[in-house]
């Protein structure tokens, strides 16, 4: 089926499923976020009394009791009321049969600890409630017997939420991510009660004459949320009072189009990406400077949430980045998040140097002649030598990796390529998935690095630690440091020029 008959067809459709084996989705946990408000004591009633998509292929359909599993998080935020919360919400899940779980976590402690991070009361209690319907799930999917992806966690956000969050999104400052404000699912998370406003769920409530607890911070405007809610939302509600529904249809197509840019962004990602390795991406900054702008911030922003997942990341730290790649020159960097440099084509873009990577290679440049200590305290040097009058090249490189037995080679300087901006420089990084090489004694046969590496003894542990010497970033192994030179860049008799490269110094565990 088409995307767009996806989005068309149905919601009460049903697929049609193999007869004989049950399919694990139909088996497979519900979790439902309670707190023992309105619109979460609504989702509990429904979800034992009604039908809900859950987005499982079936449309609007009953969901099996001995699959429903409340989950409600006691914030211990507002003492008695916290607790009286607590306790309607268990006897509400027992009321209906269904089995609860509370998690008491003191949100305001973890707040205060994370508050560095820039993390406030809001954000963790949000991030301890996802991270408990997360471990429920993942719990209860063993006991069924169910993969982990077939679990749902059912939340009752509403078309007000959404309304809300857009607004919340747009004072703070975003792009079409955040104004497509709540989706109707991310993973396991599905959020049934999208399309209906809090006014309805009020009201079927009172029709079935059940009460709910209302949170006194609702009310209290210092919070974003009911500052939108209490202050933003009723004037605009006056000029048009069909606003709710109107910013959930603008959502849906903002929810849809933003989808449909990650997967072009995405590719371009894949297409752009150079090198990467643990710590460090470098894309081409050429061709990204010739990308679409919606899709090049796209591009980066992938780039540091992939090197730095915790980031806080604004437009002007995106665009901060754009302007080096425009410029083809200099440096940026950004809180929580990475380091970013164009040079030599590239953009360069490393996570903040952390405790702990070891002897891990960093990329760097090697300047002809030069030298350059590694983590692990020995030095790579590069030199340029004349060939002695009337003597054989081939002979002298020969007999100079006898005596230096790997820590030292001499390389034709002509056929290394050796290049940089104003200096004579060679590339010196880590290996890389899907690298090559044509060993040094085999003829002109390739050979994949692993099995070099592999041959030589070398731990997988430890092959982040080996220095890999190229012509550029994009360029030919030129030398597996200690280990083998490629045959491309040996010395023959028309050699005008030779390079010297070595590994000189004692290694040293700085883990």
């Amino acid at each position: 089926m088409s995307s767009v008959m996806r989005r068309y067809a149905s919601s009460e459709r049903r697929f049609e499923r193999p007869s004989g084996r049950e399919d694990p989705e139909m088996r497979a946990p519900v979790v439902l976020m309670v707190s023992g408000g309105a619109d979460s004591t609504a989702l509990l009633v429904l979800a034992a009394t009604s039908t809900l998509d859950i987005d499982d292929g079936r449309g609007k359909a009953r969901i099996g009791k001995e699959r429903l599993h409340v989950l409600h998080v006691n914030h211990q935020l507002r003492g008695t009321d916290a607790d009286e919360d607590e306790e309607f919400v268990r006897e509400l899940s027992a009321r209906y049969g269904i089995p609860c779980t509370v998690r008491r976590v003191n949100v305001a402690r973890l707040a205060e600890r994370a508050a560095k991070a820039g993390s406030n009361v809001e954000n963790m209690g949000r991030e301890v409630r996802y991270a408990a319907a997360n471990q429920l799930a993942n719990e209860l999917s063993r006991d069924f017997g169910t993969p982990r992806s077939a679990a749902r966690i059912l939340t009752a956000h509403t078309a007000d939420d959404r309304a809300e969050t857009f607004f919340m999104n747009a004072i703070r400052g975003t792009g079409a991510s955040g104004l497509s404000s709540i989706p109707r699912r991310r993973n396991r998370i599905v959020r049934p009660l999208l399309d209906r406003t809090h006014e309805d769920l009020c009201n079927f409530l009172r029709m079935r004459g059940i009460v709910w607890h209302e949170d006194a911070t609702n009310a209290d405007t210092h919070y974003l949320r009911a500052f939108v809610r209490h202050e933003v939302l009723p004037p605009i509600r006056e000029r048009n009072p069909r606003v709710v529904a109107s910013l959930s249809t603008t959502c849906d197509i903002l929810s849809e189009e933003d989808s449909y840019l990650t997967r072009v962004a995405t590719k371009a990602y894949r297409d752009l990406t150079r090198r990467k390795q643990e710590g460090m991406v470098a894309l081409d900054a050429m061709r990204l400077g010739a990308t679409d702008v919606a899709i090049a911030r796209r591009v980066v922003r992938m780039a540091m949430l992939e090197l730095a997942p915790d980031a806080r990341l604004e437009s002007r730290h995106i665009d901060s980045v754009l302007r080096l790649v425009a410029a083809r020159h200099g440096s940026a960097s950004t809180p929580m998040g990475c380091d970013c440099r164009v040079e030599y084509g590239l953009l360069f873009m490393r996570a903040h140097a952390q405790e702990g990577t070891g002897n891990v290679i960093e990329p760097f440049w090697l300047s002809v002649p030069g030298s350059h200590q590694l983590p692990d305290g020995r030095s790579i040097t590069a030199r340029l030598l004349d060939v002695p009058l009337g003597g054989d090249p081939a002979a002298i490189a020969r007999a100079h990796g006898l005596e230096f037995s790997g820590s030292s080679v001499l390389l034709d300087a002509d056929g290394c390529h050796a290049e940089g901006e104003g200096e004579a420089c060679l590339w010196v990084d880590a290996a890389q998935p899907g690298d090559v090489l044509c060993p040094l004694g085999m003829h002109g046969q390739s050979k994949k690095l692993s099995d070099l590496l592999n041959e030589a003894k070398i731990p997988a542990a430890d092959r982040a630690t080996v220095p890999i010497v190229r012509t550029n970033p994009r360029g030919r192994i030129v030398w597996v440091v200690g280990i083998r030179a490629d045959e491309r860049v040996r010395c023959v008799s028309a050699t005008k020029q030779l390079l010297e490269l070595s590994i000189v110094g004692t290694r040293q565990n700085v883990d």
